[in-house]
């Protein structure tokens, strides 16, 4: 399955749409998309969205244990606003150890349950930049390519503008900022980005490696189907 370009674009606004107007579980502080997207193609075969959130230490944990007894979830007012949880109790989700997964949280949030989209969530504390050269160190030491954060993005909205510094409302939603410039760019498809492996090569790998890690990072993304969320910590 794959994904009209124009709606794709669409998708995307609607996702920011959400994060600006409406309680997340934790708080965003960037939205970008990479890949298909940015490259401009039509049709998009997978919609990668990377969402930068902060990590939740202090909200409301004393109310904890009431979330675990009438939900069965740990760490709510820990790991995820109970503010969010008692707004969308339909959309808490936990790991496999029972605790409150922000990555899942905000999957659930800001896609529906049902749907089959060619779709990937990308959640993590750092922002895009600072992951996808972490994530290119780690798998270049490994030698294991297939979780390398495709570098070809666009930031397309932040918490707060940009010459205030990043900020939250006290309501949870966030006083954020949109690129236009760049909603418009990835509309008429007028980013230009090199290919993959260049892209690598211009992060230090030789070419050879390049063309290896390209090639793992495509076969990966071709095994995907329907929503997908992966959530990392650097």
């Amino acid at each position: 399955m794959s994904m009209d370009r124009a709606a794709a674009v669409e998708r995307v606004e609607e996702l920011v749409d959400r994060v600006e107007s409406e309680t997340m579980p934790v708080p965003v502080r960037e939205v970008w998309v990479y890949g298909d997207v940015a490259l401009g193609l039509d049709p998009i075969e997978r919609l990668d969205v990377y969402v930068t959130k902060d990590i939740l230490f202090k909200d409301a944990p004393e109310r904890s244990e009431e979330f675990r007894r009438s939900h069965g979830v740990d760490g709510v007012g820990k790991t995820v606003r109970a503010e969010w949880a008692d707004e969308y109790p339909d959309y808490l989700r936990a790991n496999a150890n029972g605790h409150a997964a922000p990555e899942r949280c905000l999957a659930a949030h800001l896609l529906p349950d049902d749907t089959d989209e060619p779709i990937h969530l990308e959640v993590c504390n750092a922002s895009f930049d600072d992951n996808v050269t972490q994530r290119l160190k780690g798998a270049m030491a490994r030698g294991d390519y297939e979780q390398i954060l495709d570098p070809r993005g666009a930031c397309l909205w932040v918490d707060g503008e940009p010459s205030e510094g990043r900020r939250a409302s006290s309501d949870g939603s966030s006083g954020g900022h949109r690129s236009e410039e760049a909603f418009e760019k990835l509309r008429k498809g007028e980013f230009v980005l090199p290919t993959l492996s260049g892209a690598l090569e211009m992060l230090g790998m030789d070419a050879e490696e390049a063309e290896e890690a390209a090639d793992a990072v495509r076969a990966y993304r071709d095994r995907q189907e329907g929503a997908t969320v992966r959530g990392d910590v650097v």
